[in-house]
């Protein structure tokens, strides 16, 4: 049985992976400049819902990475690894929808010497398999497995691939030595041309993960763990953009688990225990706090006050749920 929340240590969080500069080239024409990038997107939403993570990123010491590292610091995240020769950026092109497209001016390299063990580690996104860092994303992840909770979210980047083959390796050999894998329908539809996602979730899951989430836009979200199935639907707001929606998700849904005390080597027990009711809770509370961020601009999370109290179903839906046990999973 997961520990009372009340007797539970507080977790460390580590969180690996790219901290930049969003340059938003919006659908009036108009520009802004924005801290961001996936990792450090997480990293932020789960020190406004009160984790007090670290950052382990490569920033710049120019203005950028000034911006970035007080942005980060306000929501009480702590910024690690050496400073870089400058500070990456990213460019968005948002639709009249508010859909982004992405470009990258990227420069990845970290070091993990000195850097401490934590109860959980996410990785993510272009960090995991841009190189010389990628190498050092996987040796991190190596590092924890057994005794932290491992979780990953893919971020297919594809304007920054060359190599197609090379990254789906990295990205499915990180699915398997994961915990919790938290991907898009545009992950797996770059990984997995053509297949159906529910079937790509359920052969992720065999793979070696104890929970699998796909994120469906408005078609909400499907879960899979290895004796069931859910399907939640999403919450309905009206949207400015979409940028950070996923990397809310991804941080709730963390919180949420350590909050069930799955952290630590205690993550497969509490992890085991989590049954349909709670881990729907979660995903609900998820998609509403991924809600609230599309629903202003930029990557703005919601602080954990924001978020209390958490509704069991925001949206009006009902979970679907299907058992799997006897079908030869």
């Amino acid at each position: 049985m997961p520990i009372p929340s009340a007797v539970r240590p507080t977790p460390d969080v580590l969180v690996v992976g790219e901290a930049l500069v969003d340059i938003v080239h919006r659908a009036d024409g108009s520009i802004d400049e924005s801290p961001g990038g996936s990792p450090a997107n997480v990293a932020l939403a789960l020190g406004r819902l009160g984790r007090s993570p670290r950052l382990l990123t490569s920033i710049g010491d120019d203005a950028h990475g000034r911006a970035v590292r007080a942005w980060l610091a306000a929501s009480d995240v702590a910024v690690q690894g050496p400073a870089a020769v400058r500070t990456s950026t990213a460019s968005a092109r948002l639709d009249a929808q508010g859909a982004a497209t992405y470009g990258f001016d990227l420069d990845w390299r970290i070091e993990a010497a000195g850097v401490a063990p934590a109860d959980a580690l996410h990785v993510g996104s272009i960090a995991a398999t841009l190189d010389p860092g990628a190498t050092t994303v996987g040796d991190l992840v190596d590092r924890h497995r057994g005794r932290a909770l491992i979780t990953y979210d893919p971020n297919i980047r594809p304007s920054l691939i060359d190599d197609r083959d090379s990254v789906r390796r990295q990205v499915l050999s990180l699915i398997e030595r994961a915990v919790v894998i938290k991907a898009s329908d545009e992950d797996v539809a770059w990984l997995h041309p053509g297949e159906d996602i529910a079937d790509v979730a359920r052969r992720w899951s065999r793979s070696g993960p104890a929970l699998v989430v796909v994120t469906m836009g408005s078609s909400g979200c499907l879960a899979v763990a290895p004796s069931f199935e859910l399907r939640v639907p999403v919450v309905k707001v009206d949207v400015v953009d979409t940028v950070g929606a996923g990397d809310t998700f991804m941080a709730c849904l963390i919180d949420g688990l350590l909050s069930e005390g799955a952290c630590g080597a205690d993550w497969q027990a509490a992890l085991a225990s989590l049954g349909v009711e709670h881990l729907t809770a979660l995903l609900h509370r998820s998609a509403l706090a991924a809600a609230i961020t599309v629903s202003r601009p930029g990557a703005d999370p919601p602080t954990r006050a924001e978020l209390l109290p958490a509704p069991k179903h925001p949206s009006g839906g009902v979970a679907r749920v299907e058992y799997m046990e006897g079908r030869g999973r």
